[in-house]
Formats: C-alpha cells, structure tokens, sequence
C-alpha cells in the first residue's frame, strides 16, 4: 500500500466520547486518515461535526445512506476504504448491512447489534459480501492482555481451573439519564440498547475478555441481574456464575451502580501450575503466580515477554500504555488485514474481534437475561 487506508465514519458528532476515541484510536499508527463521515442523525449536526473535524463539506453527508452511495460513486483511489459505525446499539446493524452489500468494509463498535437475530442476520451479510468486518472490543489489543493469552495457550498455567472477572463502574448510581446526559439516556432505554443495560454496555467486554484470554468458550451461566436505579427496565448491575467448556469454574460481577468505582475491569486466571492477574486502570502490569516459583509481574517491553505481546507494544519499557493504544491495535491489525488484502495477500487468522465475537456476546446478553428471569436458572450459551 503506498497510501493510507481512508475511513468514513457514522455517528461519532460533535460532543460524541467514542466517536473521538475511535478516531483518535485509528490514527495512532498512522495507518488511517479520516475522509467522510454522516456524524449525525440531524444533517446539519452531521455536516457541522465534519467541519469541525477540518472535512470538505462536500464529504460531509446527511445520512449514512447518502454517504455510502455518493462514496461509491467516486474513484477507488479517492472513495473510503472502509465504515466505522459509532452509533448507539439500534443503529449498528442497519448501516453495517447497508455498507457492506455496497462494497465496504467495517469495523463497529459493541456490541454488535441490537438483537441477536440481527447479529445472525449480519454474519450471512459479511459471508455474502466477502468483506472484513472488526468489532472493537478494545480490551484485547492490550500489551498484558497478548501475553496473558499467550502463557495460557503455550500451557504455562497448566488446565484452567477457575476464572474471576469483574467490571465495575458507577456512573448510573444516580439517575442521570433523567438528565440532559445522552451516554446515560440511550443505554437505559431497551428501544436503543437491547434487551440488556449494563450486560450489553459492559458484560460483553468481560465475557469476550474471558473467552479471549482463556481460549475457552463458557458453555452456560447462572445470572441474578439487579435494576437498582429508579424506573430502570435494563439491568444496571449483576452477579453471574460460569460453567467454561473444559470444566473450569467462573464468577463474573457487573455493576454500573457500584458507587465510587471508575473503570474496574479486572481478570483473575487460575491454572494448575500457575495463575494470572491484571487490571485495566493498571494496564501496564500482568501479575503472575506460580506454584514453585516467586511471583512475577511482566510489563510491556519488559523482559520475559512472547512475541505476541511485544508486535504491539509501541513504545521502550516504562512508558505507559493504556486504554487509546490497545484501541488503536485493533484498528492497526484490521488495517494490516485490509492493506494485505488490498495487495492480493491473505491472513488466515486475523487478530482481531469479529462478527463471530459479537455473536457470542450476543448469546451471553440473551442467556443472562433468560436466567435472570427463571430465578437464575442455568442456560446454555449455544
């Protein structure tokens, strides 16, 4: 590729927090520039937001839909690349079908549709379509992330035994989306969220954490959701038990209303050699423990590291990385995926998430909720 790899994006307007990440995320390794974008339900919101992001106005569009069809009419070497699709949950799946059957790739955030039959509907889509589809969940392209999966898969713990896992925040302890704030507003609401709150917003980034890490799928789950804020239908907090695939034992604790916590999303892996541990408000460090050797704590760049952890570090050892360059890394080897692609080469398995990953979070939304509803009944995920 001699030039870099061109991005619309949908939704993400002015005062949008994951539309600037996106974006900020995607130029970190200077693989993507921003050409294009409908940034806003509201055509003038969309066009101000994309002058405001120093855009040719005539490369600002009204609605997705007008963007993909007037992209499509310009010169391949001229035209975006691909869509990211910044929307809230109800609006994923009807631009990434739009896109994707016009010829383009994308990269969504999660999770990756409003219902699960739409996130069926999307994999035949991107089957039929022959396009690249990444779904950012962020979280693994972290450096301690890579290793973590990496001593699991080169069998350093030994067989997986158990699996401890929370994310907690509490920025829903009061209701704030009585307010004039839209983050809270729209992931309260089933008609833009699903069927789940805090599973959908957050859980699905536990999960998907898990299944990453581990190499294993959870096989079923036992779910006692709690709806604490006033009038909430969604769950915006919740206790679950996981069944893994190998026989391994699970706990899992979500909260949106856990007052006083920030971002706490956090692993614990024990095998039967070892186990391991990390923190993603202290991203820089994966703490090891070992049946017949001293505790280790490895941090990027550090000594001791597999190559899958060191390809996406970026900077010398004591540098922070946190949250925007695990971000990026997931762009980064999407767009390497696509630049490949491009150039008539092909990456069998690429390391990124995919619709297959937000299929699976989809069935932990759908299963959870089941549970919950039969007194936390057990429920299959497949």
């Amino acid at each position: 590729m001699s030039k870099k790899l061109r991005m619309g994006m949908i939704g993400g307007g002015t005062g949008s927090f994951i539309g600037d990440v996106h974006r900020k995320a995607a130029s970190i390794d200077g693989l993507i520039e921003l050409v294009c974008g409908a940034f806003s339900s509201n055509s003038e919101k969309s066009i101000q937001s994309g002058k405001n992001l120093f855009l040719s106005e005539n490369r600002c569009y009204g609605s997705y839909e007008e963007m993909i069809l007037k992209e499509k009419e310009l010169p391949e070497d001229v035209r975006m690349d691909f869509v990211a699709i910044v929307t809230p949950n109800h609006m994923h799946f009807p631009p990434a079908k739009f896109a994707l059957e016009h010829g383009f790739h994308v990269v969504c955030d999660k999770p990756v549709t409003l219902t699960l039959d739409e996130a069926t509907e999307l994999q035949k889509v991107i089957d039929k379509s022959g396009k690249l589809f990444a779904l950012t969940h962020n979280y693994t392209g972290n450096a301690m992330v890579k290793q973590a999966k990496a001593m699991v898969h080169n069998g350093d713990l030994g067989n997986i035994r158990k699996i401890q896992v929370q994310y907690l925040q509490g920025w829903l302890s009061t209701s704030v989306e009585s307010t004039d704030n839209k983050q809270a507003a729209w992931r309260t609401d089933p008609k833009r969220s699903g069927i789940g709150g805090a599973l959908g917003d957050i859980g699905t980034h536990a999960e998907n954490l898990v299944e990453y890490i581990t190499g294993l799928k959870i096989e079923e789950l036992a779910a006692d959701l709690g709806r604490f804020g006033k009038g909430r239908t969604l769950d915006d907090d919740g206790n679950l038990l996981l069944r893994m695939e190998n026989g391994a034992k699970g706990t899992m604790s979500i909260s949106q209303i856990a007052l006083g916590e920030e971002n706490n999303l956090a692993i614990r892996v024990y095998g039967e050699k070892g186990s391991i541990e990390w923190h993603q408000e202290n991203p820089n460090e994966l703490i090891t423990r070992w049946l017949d050797k001293p505790k280790q704590i490895f941090t990027p760049n550090g000594n001791g590291l597999y190559p899958e952890s060191t390809s996406v570090t970026r900077i010398p050892a004591g540098h922070p990385e946190g949250y925007l360059e695990a971000f990026a890394t997931i762009y980064k080897n999407f767009a390497t995926h696509l630049m490949a692609l491009k150039d008539g080469k092909n990456i069998k398995k690429p390391d990124y998430p995919t619709v297959e990953d937000g299929i699976r979070g989809m069935k932990f939304i759908y299963a959870s909720v089941e549970s919950d509803k039969n007194n936390a009944a057990w429920v299959k995920l497949n």
